[in-house]
């Protein structure tokens, strides 16, 4: 008998790319196996899904996520958590479902429409003691922990300034090349929500920034733009940051940038040195030593925090991508849950959690609020 984590999957059968990077990653470390789903509503292509992702036994195969909520939660070797691979608009039924069924969650983000449901379902899984982690993908890569533990191990000083970039070009080519399914739902507001680019990027930056520096964003001042003008949501948005202790930042995300694909950029800057990540090149962290040469910390060096040795699955100067960093997310989420079983401590591994969700929320919700008041100043 495998003393190995279950779950099962909710979405991600639509042949959406994000689904089967869901489930790889989720096997990755070799901590969990699929044992259950739904992953589309359309019957055949669900079973087509099923067999393709080697789901071993159909009667564990559903119709719709309620039954499998019950179900699975009703079974003595029921699932240990799920993953929800979805549109926005559904996260939050979905995951109410499972937890009331005494199930932990792994969810796309971002984690709901709004900071009420968002808060809702934070508050169901504290009062059930269940775990709820959201993939904020980028903050799992092992060089964004190292920069974390750079930071609060003082190395660069005290923090002066940040500033965070997530420029890409995929919308405005989908619209040309008819390509995109996805652009359909992610500019429809009822599948969405009231944001396009704040969350379905911004959201990203904003957690990354706060994941790698521990400093808590407060307030924001957000101008939203439409390339194309006839699009119902946002596809560019700059804004100003104010972290704790009246820190200053930049955010600057654009899903209509020429020549951009994924170019997610953070830049910290202390008093003592500087530190800046670039995903074009994942497993090198560029920092800057006050009035010294600037040095490029690599992957899987010794010299490492163990913290972030413990991401690296292969020796230095392999390159380690973007399922390495999912994976990483549930390496985290899988750790602490069998530590949770057993009753011990997780050790240095960590996963973005449904506070995390619940921020990313109220920050959208911040953002848009400035963007409609004149860009005014908006607390988080």
């Amino acid at each position: 008998m495998s003393n190995k984590l279950t779950f099962g999957m909710v979405g991600g059968g639509n042949k959406g790319f994000i689904g089967n990077v869901h489930r790889i990653a989720a096997q990755f470390d070799d901590l969990a196996l699929l044992q259950a789903g739904c992953f589309t509503r359309n019957k055949e292509e669900n079973a087509r899904t099923a067999e393709r992702w080697d789901l071993a036994d159909t009667a564990r195969l559903y119709d719709d996520y309620a039954s499998m909520a019950e179900a699975e939660g009703r079974r003595k070797d029921g699932i240990d958590f799920v993953i929800i691979a979805t549109p926005n608009d559904t996260h939050f039924e979905i995951a109410m479902a499972f937890m009331e069924n005494g199930i932990h969650i792994m969810c796309d983000k971002p984690l709901a429409l709004t900071s009420e449901q968002a808060e809702v379902l934070a508050r169901t899984a504290k009062e059930k003691d269940l775990l709820f982690g959201v993939t904020y993908v980028y903050t799992g890569y092992a060089m964004i922990r190292q920069a974390r533990e750079m930071i609060d191990h003082g190395e660069i000083g005290n923090i002066q300034s940040v500033l965070g970039e997530y420029p890409q070009e995929w919308l405005a080519v989908s619209l040309v090349s008819d390509r995109s399914e996805q652009a359909a739902w992610r500019m429809d507001p009822k599948r969405s929500g009231a944001s396009g680019c704040a969350a379905d990027i911004g959201t990203h930056v904003e957690c990354l920034l706060s994941r790698m520096t521990g400093l808590e964003l407060e307030a924001v001042l957000a101008r939203f733009d439409h390339y194309p003008p006839h699009l119902p949501l946002e596809t560019n948005v700059q804004a100003m940051l104010r972290f704790q202790g009246n820190i200053p930042g930049m955010l600057w995300t654009s899903q209509v940038a020429m020549g951009h694909e994924t170019d997610v950029c953070i830049r910290v800057f202390g008093d003592k040195g500087a530190i800046e990540w670039n995903h074009s090149t994942p497993g090198v962290l560029k920092v800057a030593r006050i009035n010294q040469p600037v040095q490029h910390y690599t992957a899987g060096r010794d010299f490492l925090y163990d913290a972030a040795r413990d991401l690296c699955r292969l020796p230095s100067g392999h390159v380690e991508g973007f399922y390495e960093a999912f994976a990483n997310l549930y390496l985290g989420f899988c750790k602490n849950l069998i530590a949770k079983k057993a009753g011990r401590d997780p050790g240095t591994y960590r996963y973005p959690t449904v506070e995390d969700g619940v921020q990313g929320v109220r920050f959208v919700e911040a953002c848009i609020r400035s963007n409609e008041n004149n860009n005014i100043w908006v607390e988080v």
